[in-house]
């Protein structure tokens, strides 16, 4: 690779920078070098961990699961003041800063952000996770997420998209770049190929975009395109099969061939690097994930992954393994110098284009404590959780609800325990949701299962009697590891589904999973909200009772393409 590459989008090295990559390179032994491919994980500050990754293996980066801001702070601060060269910063800013630190704002979903329609607020929520995220010492955002959400019944994408038309999904993709990297945040752009087709998730197979070329041209191209003309600086490749694509690119391949495209050399040279332009820097997604681990024995994917086209290789299964494989690798030919030496010119391509080698990287917590949360950052997201909750369909004469109206009121909560990346456990919305209601005047009432037997359940009559409306509170959010987000009602015959509406009239809201309508067809009143941030559930209330209008748009089909979902 000519180092002179680096000039160009999207690093734009200027003279003094690139010294700086040609001269660290230079001084770069062997092991160093695979040392820099390599982009670790930290769940909790862990000082001997910390200083091994940095000193002692030179680790590229390191991601942050979010933890209290002195943690992260403290955990960042280890590692740059151990690191001879500094390390790039990352966490799943996503939904804002929270995906660092939990005392960050969150500002909302992506279909949260899709919902309002407004590319500046998917420009401000890029522009808040730059900002909370450097606050704590985070230089890289894995974001934005441009997956496009055609299979209702893909249980990973779904909110953590920005819906399922690819132009809203460009503008959203490519705000959101802006907001982030002219903070001097790196953006991600994930995950390449395309995530949203298949209904299985890359974290337990290997999953399979089944586009053609031209569709695929038309949709996922035309996004990751526009945001690598826009500068992305880095793609996050998935463990996704694009077999169209890749038996077009190279018609040898047979179907026990095809490779999910973290490994597909025809994707990430032939597509990513020449078809669409990009320059910048190439990261695995994470390769504990099955998807990656199927197709192709560890020891071999290690050095492959990196000889096949991607620059750095996010996580280890082992540690001490994964590094002896990358070295064994290069020594067996399964990865050769030349592509290493372009790998690591990239990743110190990359720290010079975020200035790291220029300041001591360490973050003041004077400096976090007045950006996480400020005042700015907050009506953001008050913004977002008015603009985005969404009226889908509507019973007409149900709405605004009084307590004049319907004094007596039965909740249903369905409630889950984690959250859309699986790693954080979030407490029940009805504690907090049933207050709100007491407070417009409502007795409330919380669904509790008894005599659920067949000839023992609840009387028809008497529930007609005691209440005036029901209240559906479902919170269910997509996770990794999970194979549907589908509701399990209570055995037997589902004695909390839906029966009354056609007496008792029903209201039934959505916290996170946008597609619920599937399980409940002929709800007549049905509420998207795509998550909840601290504005969420006042703002809700507000709708409810006619003191706020419905804003929100549906960013992807909430009827399932199923007729019975419109009745």
């Amino acid at each position: 690779m000519d180092i002179n590459l680096l000039r160009e989008k999207p690093f734009y090295l200027q003279d003094e920078d690139l010294e700086w990559v040609r001269s660290t390179f230079d001084n770069l032994t062997t092991d160093e070098k695979i040392g820099q491919l390599f982009f670790m994980v930290g769940y909790k500050q862990d000082e001997p961990f910390l200083t091994r990754l940095a000193r002692e293996l030179g680790v590229g980066g390191l991601m942050c699961r979010s933890m209290d801001k002195e943690s992260v702070m403290a955990t960042v601060s280890a590692l740059q003041s151990s690191a001879r060269i500094p390390l790039l910063i990352a966490a799943n800013l996503e939904a804002g800063g929270q995906g660092i630190t939990k005392d960050g704002t969150k500002i909302g979903s992506n279909m949260a952000i899709a919902a309002t329609d407004d590319p500046e607020l998917a420009y401000q929520l890029g522009r808040v996770c730059a900002l909370e995220g450097k606050s704590v010492g985070a230089n890289y955002a894995f974001a934005p997420v441009v997956d496009i959400d055609y299979n209702f019944r893909n249980p990973i994408t779904n909110t953590r998209t920005f819906g399922s038309d690819p132009e809203r999904v460009k503008r959203m993709g490519a705000a959101y770049v802006r907001g982030a990297q002219e903070q001097g945040m790196a953006a991600s752009v994930k995950h390449f190929p395309g995530d949203g087709v298949d209904e299985r998730d890359q974290h337990l197979v290997t999953s399979v975009n089944t586009f053609s070329p031209d569709e695929w041209d038309r949709t996922f191209g035309d996004v990751h395109r526009h945001l690598i003309d826009e500068g992305a600086k880095t793609v996050m490749v998935g463990h996704i099969a694009l077999p169209e694509y890749s038996k077009k690119l190279d018609p040898s391949l047979k179907d026990e061939e095809i490779l999910p495209a973290s490994l597909a050399t025809e994707l990430l040279n032939g597509l990513l690097r020449e078809r669409l332009g990009f320059n910048g820097l190439i990261l695995t997604d994470a390769t504990t994930m099955a998807g990656m681990n199927i197709p192709m024995p560890r020891n071999e994917l290690v050095p492959k992954s990196i000889e096949n086209g991607c620059d750095m290789f996010l996580f280890t299964k082992n540690l001490d393994e994964d590094v002896a494989f990358m070295k064994l690798g290069l020594e067996q030919g399964l990865l050769s110098e030349k592509r290493l030496d372009e790998a690591v010119l990239r990743i110190l391509g990359l720290k010079a284009s975020l200035s790291l080698h220029k300041t001591n990287n360490i973050p003041s917590p004077d400096v976090a404590e007045t950006v996480l949360k400020n005042e700015r950052h907050l009506n953001i997201a008050e913004q977002v959780a008015d603009r985005s909750i969404t009226l889908v369909k509507e019973e007409q004469g149900v709405l605004p609800i009084s307590s004049d109206r319907y004094k007596r009121v039965l909740i249903y909560d369905i409630e889950s325990e984690a959250n859309a990346l699986g790693y954080q456990k979030t407490s029940g919305l009805a504690a907090s949701f049933i207050p709100l209601l007491e407070a417009e005047g409502f007795e409330v009432t919380r669904f509790e299962p008894s005599g659920i037997y067949e000839g023992l359940q609840g009387s028809f009559t008497e529930m007609k009697d005691r209440y005036d409306l029901i209240i559906y509170l479902c919170n269910l959010a997509t996770k990794s590891n999970q194979t549907t987000v589908r509701i399990e009602w209570i055995n037997p015959m589902g004695v909390n589904v839906p029966i009354y509406m056609q007496s008792i009239p029903t209201i039934f809201i959505s916290t996170e999973n946008p597609y619920h309508l599937l399980d409940v067809p002929r709800v007549k009143t049905y509420i998207n909200t795509y998550g909840v941030n601290d504005f969420t559930l006042p703002m809700l209330v507000r709708k409810l009772t006619g003191q706020s209008e419905f804003k929100g748009i549906s960013p992807a089909d909430p009827f399932c393409g199923k007729w019975d979902t419109r009745l």
